[in-house]
């Protein structure tokens, strides 16, 4: 007879890998956001009563490099950053440049209002703000004779 070890932890990190991939809208068959981009910015979500939140950590990135779209219920984030750092000091020079383009999508349950959006950066934080749509409640209707 063979012994099976049970690992909750790893039950866990599969669980939580799978929500991940179903909030950025990708599979473990979906790869197009890694062949696309050279970096993915971290992002907080956050759903409040009346709207969803998006933070993305883009340092270095300018806001009009910054593509937000909605489309078809997937709401993405691509751009480029190009960033150069120029340093003198004691008869030495320094130079360091960092380049790349970003991509990520996220799936958007069907209470988000695609038509009232908004996106703002400032500090190197890209905040989205997706209001949510009132839902229509469900009525009874009355079965007549």
């Amino acid at each position: 007879m063979a012994l099976t070890r049970y690992e909750p932890v790893d039950l866990w990190a599969r669980m939580q890998q799978q929500l991940n991939d179903m909030w950025r809208g990708t599979s473990e068959l979906e790869t197009s956001n890694v062949a696309t981009s050279n970096w993915m910015p971290l992002v907080d979500i956050k759903e409040e009563s009346n709207r969803f939140l998006i933070k993305a950590d883009i340092p270095g990135v300018k806001p009009e490099a910054i593509e937000v779209t909605m489309e078809s219920g997937a709401l993405t984030i691509r751009g480029e950053r190009s960033e150069e750092k120029r340093e003198k000091n004691n008869g030495y020079h320094r130079i360091e440049r960092s380049h790349g383009s970003f991509y990520r999508r996220f799936a958007m349950p069907d209470t988000a209002d695609a038509e009232h959006i908004k996106a703002t950066s400032k500090d190197g934080v890209l905040e989205i703000e997706i209001p949510k749509r009132a839902i229509a409640q469900p009525r009874k209707i009355e079965v007549k004779n």
